[in-house]
């Protein structure tokens, strides 16, 4: 895993220009990619490029260079292939030969061979773009599920691009400026996106599943979408499906073992990392290895836990359970406030924008600990998105509510807004406008029953939706302390599978993800198997929501703070009262989340320097 950026212009004088500039915006990437550096530049191109190195450490540096029929290639690539060797003897066949055993250079050979058709063929999480030198245009692509980012700002007849925002906002042609769509965007949807959107103003993100041409010499940018979940005629019948879903799994849960660093796998006692750490114990046993586990735990939760709807068990018990089933070697991370508070900041650093409070920072501080255990890891993440495990997917009258099921509480943020930045907009129909574009985008066969299509709407909806904020969270936590994470449920097979099975297939047994479930009898202690969903662990020490309130009492003494640009100070004195159950975003994002997401909301007007332009 890397950070890549660079600039395309028509002329020559912009690389050359600007090269202190790509110096600074290569630094910002060196959390993504500390192990080593390159740049490109050339004519009117700069490609630039950070590495983490988990695959072939002696070789595969990049900008990396590819001489094929008169073309000269240079490609930056975060990302990996997890169908590397089979790409490599294909392209061989063909008549390719490669010097070193990198998935970079498959990569490169296989655009060379096959243009875009390339992405067809891949498995994996990527974000890349090469500059075709004789022909000057430069070929961007982001892999289909949008595992990796890759953000774009186009400047006075340049393409700018980059794995981060804050490598963009590096380069003097980008600003740090929002309008009243990235406010609406932070104060309404946050922390989620609009698919495509960088919040920023003009800077936008390649989505999942989209490549395109960047043409310098009349500033021209081709985008299309290559990939999109899409409808298909269910012929299996459910114990096909089973069979199927089991080999789907365990073949994307063994090709992500794959590197040349020590790797490790995420386990909370869930059925989603339970499955990843068992099938990842027999892979390392069969070679004579051991796997070691990692968790995460908060000083005095057991004390303070209480089983609610959405958190029915906490995971210590079933932790022991499971590990008490594997040969691995376990590592218990245990966090405390303090670590907590303070960890708010730095994920706003990570994310370059206001996330999900201290289900972020504690992330954050989780992977901080793992990079001193292995360089890769394997998690859960996007298995309840896939196979339908939220309670959005299961509670007839929660899915069957018009909006985006995670978030349900429009009008009470809009109240938060300074009246005089919502210019006569109607909040609620700002967040419906999204919300019926993506109904509109699923695909769904003509004659398919009302159940059925809702159910496809709702798999939509998370993956284009929820699933980012949790990729995004996934992504720019770990990275930022040089981590890979893999998420083998992310595999776009078992996206585009489960998106055609019938709804009372994914809801066997009147289980959340009762199909997986089935798929894996055998492999899991019943206790694991049948143990009702509990998400990420969060902290519940009343001492966090003691912490942040103060936090966010000291913003609001100073009449100065940049919170004020945008929120009502009334509204922020009603969170220190309020006692309704009320999510700001998901599950896990109540009183105290809500407050620390507006503690960072503080943080990240400040840090960077952000203009409100309406």
């Amino acid at each position: 895993m890397c950070g890549i950026a660079g600039q395309i212009s028509s002329g020559v004088e912009g690389p050359v220009k600007y090269l202190n500039v790509y110096r600074d915006m290569q630094a910002e990437l060196r959390r993504r990619g500390p192990d080593s550096s390159g740049m490109y530049i050339v004519d009117g191109a700069a490609l630039i490029h950070s590495r983490l190195c988990v695959v072939d450490p002696e070789n595969g540096a990049q900008p990396m260079k590819l001489n094929y029929l008169g073309e000269e290639y240079t490609v930056v690539y975060n990302g990996e292939l997890y169908n590397t060797d089979e790409l490599r003897q294909e392209l061989i066949r063909l008549g390719h030969s490669f010097q070193t055993h990198s998935d970079t250079e498959v990569l490169l050979h296989a655009y060379a061979e096959w243009e875009d058709g390339c992405l067809e063929r891949f498995n994996g999480i990527f974000a890349f773009a090469i500059y075709e030198r004789r022909q000057k245009r430069l070929f961007i692509a982001r892999d289909r599920m949008g595992v990796k980012p890759l953000f774009y700002a186009r400047r006075q007849g340049s393409f700018i691009f980059a794995s981060e925002i804050k490598a963009l906002l590096k380069h003097p042609l980008v600003e740090p400026v929002i309008d009243s769509e990235g406010v609406f965007q932070i104060m309404l949807l946050g922390p989620g996106r609009v698919p495509g959107s960088g919040v920023f103003k003009d800077i936008f993100e390649l989505r999942p599943g989209e490549c395109g041409y960047f043409f310098p010499d009349d500033d021209r940018l081709v985008i299309h979408r290559y990939w999109r979940l899409t409808d298909a005629p269910c012929r299996d019948t459910f114990d096909e499906a089973v069979e199927k879903v089991r080999y789907l799994v365990k073949d994307a849960v063994t090709r992500q073992l794959s590197a040349d660093v020590k790797v490790c796998t995420f386990l909370s006692g869930g059925l989603d990392s339970s499955i990843i750490s068992a099938i990842a114990d027999r892979y390392f046993n069969e070679r004579g290895m051991r796997l070691t586990t990692v968790s995460v735990g908060y000083e005095d939760n057991e004390k303070y836990f209480r089983a609610g709807k959405f958190q029915p068990t906490s995971d210590p018990a079933f932790i022991e359970i499971m590990n008490s089933a594997l040969s691995a070697e376990h590592v218990q991370v245990t966090l405390d406030t303090p670590e907590l508070v303070s960890a708010l900041y730095e994920a706003v650093d990570a994310r370059d924008l206001p996330g999900m409070a201290d289900v972020d920072s504690s992330l954050l501080a989780f992977c901080k600990r793992i990079k001193q255990t292995a360089t890769v890891a394997l998690s859960g993440e996007c298995a309840d998105e896939i196979f339908g495990g939220y309670p959005w997917y299961r509670d007839p009258e929660i899915r069957e509510k018009e909006g985006f099921p995670w978030a349900q509480s429009t009008a009470w943020r809009s109240g938060f807004i300074r009246p005089e930045l919502l210019g006569g907009a109607d909040p609620a129909e700002y967040v419906d406008g999204y919300y019926r574009m993506t109904l509109a985008e699923s695909s769904v066969l003509p004659g398919t029953n009302p159940l059925e299509t809702r159910m496809k709407q709702m798999m939509n909806l998370n993956v284009d939706w929820f699933m980012q904020t949790l990729l995004d969270r996934k992504d720019r936590m770990s990275m930022y302390s040089g981590l890979e994470v893999r998420v083998p449920f992310c595999d776009h097979r078992i996206a585009e599978y489960l998106y055609t099975l019938p709804w009372e297939y994914k809801d066997h047994a009147g289980y959340e993800k009762g199909l997986l479930r089935e798929a894996v009898r055998g492999l899991l202690p019943d206790e694991i198997l049948w143990r009702k969903k509990s998400p990420y662990p969060k902290t519940h020490n009343p001492s966090y929501m003691k912490a942040v309130s103060e936090e966010l009492r000291g913003v609001m003494a100073d009449k100065n703070s940049p919170l004020f640009e945008l929120v009502r100070p009334e509204a922020l004195d009603e969170l220190f009262t309020d006692t309704r159950v009320q999510p700001w975003y998901g599950q896990l994002m109540t009183a105290p989340q809500t407050i620390a997401y507006f503690l960072q909301l503080n943080y990240w007007l400040k840090k960077y320097r952000v203009r409100v332009e309406l």
